[in-house]
């Protein structure tokens, strides 16, 4: 009975100075809404970047030439992996289900009258559902034309767009850097990230890329596909045994390759994401903090302008817990309704941005149970020091305060 005697006080205190307690409630309501909204905006950019990262396939393990030396690969073993390499992974590394040989450069293209610049990967036969592209016209080139050599292409969607425009490419030939392709098929497209379009590139068969195009002998990487996710660490081990053994390479010497799995690229990413998140909401918690700073004030001025009143209360019996008690769930309450109003308008805001502004976002439970037990937190925090002044003072003063 006594809390709910303190929350009426409570109540009519605030309710007596009702533009001053909104203005004090503003604060909090635009610190909850920014929290909510801009973490909202974080989780959506996090999981679009991880959901078109995981687009390029699964399981995958990416042998690449040269020393691995924290965030940098020595440059003088770039040409250590060659296509016998890969060959051997495939025959001989068990648990595995695709190997793709890798290289890649930028080349001219041209159909017609139509003149552009793009990526040319020289592949595998297996590289297109190893990297979860699919076919959208025509069919992807096999161990025949690999064998072979044979100049043969296979577009991506961007590659289409600028060259043929809505027209369908497959069985047209195309100029690679002034020699004749046939196309064979084409991608669905898959969506350009920030830094790179995968589907601003064609693919040709590997050996044609090293015999007719490139003029090397060497590959850039070597994709590998494993069957099971448990597996992932046994076969990076068995990959190692296996290529120490093809390059001759000593006991007690760095290897002359590396590998990297694309779990831990996945988890890089996302990591990375994650503190873009923590990056905007911590920049959205600093409203909050000056919101509950308002708090303190605007408390501190209603202890000095109701000194005479605390001063009755005590001298007809109201102990200094009480005092304290009154003036703290002022500060809750003021924060409280902040912070409920502000989930409203951060879910509300969050919904404008993702449908007038065309951003992705993503409004979580835990992002509003968050956000609204900070504000909380906040009023009570800055709410203690005003009441705990007011449950110090002496009666007798406060009595005769004018």
């Amino acid at each position: 009975m006594l809390i709910l005697g303190l929350l009426k006080m409570a109540l009519r205190a605030l309710w007596a100075n009702k533009m001053r307690t909104f203005l004090t409630t503003l604060g909090m309501i635009i610190g909850v809404a920014s929290v909510i909204s801009m973490i909202s905006i974080g989780e959506a950019s996090k999981q679009k970047t991880l959901d078109t990262i995981s687009k390029f396939g699964t399981n995958i393990i990416t042998v690449r030439p040269g020393e691995k030396k924290t965030r940098h690969v020595a440059t003088d073993k770039v040409t250590t992996l060659v296509l016998e390499d890969a060959d051997a992974i495939e025959s001989q590394i068990a648990g595995i289900t695709g190997v793709a040989a890798q290289i890649q450069q930028g080349a001219q293209l041209k159909f017609r009258n139509k003149n552009v610049s793009s990526t040319v990967r020289g592949t595998g036969k297996d590289y297109a559902w190893l990297a979860n592209y699919q076919l959208n016209n025509g069919r992807f080139f096999g161990e025949s034309e690999v064998r072979t050599s044979r100049k043969v292409a296979v577009l991506g969607a961007t590659v289409v767009k600028n060259l043929f425009e809505d027209k369908n490419p497959v069985g047209e030939t195309i100029k690679i850097d002034g020699n004749n392709y046939l196309v064979l098929g084409t991608m669905v497209a898959k969506g350009s990230l920030r830094w790179f379009d995968p589907d601003d590139q064609i693919f040709i068969p590997v050996t044609t890329a090293q015999k007719r195009l490139f003029g090397i002998d060497y590959l850039q990487s070597i994709d590998v596909q494993v069957e099971k996710i448990e597996d992932i660490e046994r076969v990076i081990k068995d990959i190692e045994i296996l290529m120490r053994k093809r390059h001759r390479v000593s006991a007690g010497k760095e290897d002359d390759f590396y590998v990297q799995n694309s779990a831990e690229w996945l988890t890089g990413w996302g990591d990375a994401a994650q503190s873009f998140t923590y990056l905007l909401g911590g920049i959205s918690a600093i409203s909050l903090m000056v919101g509950g700073i308002g708090i303190m004030n605007i408390m501190l001025v209603s202890v000095t302008e109701r000194t005479r009143e605390i001063g009755i209360r005590m001298a007809v019996g109201a102990k200094r817990n009480e005092i304290r008690q009154q003036f703290l769930i002022e500060s809750i309450l003021i924060s409280f309704l902040g912070g409920a109003v502000g989930v409203l308008f951060g879910i509300a805001i969050s919904k404008m941005v993702s449908t007038m502004g065309g951003w992705d976002t993503a409004v979580s439970l835990n992002t509003i149970l968050l956000a609204f037990g900070f504000s909380v937190v906040i009023g009570i925090f800055f709410g203690f020091y005003p009441a705990n002044k007011a449950s110090k003072m002496n009666p007798i003063e406060a009595l005769r305060y004018e």
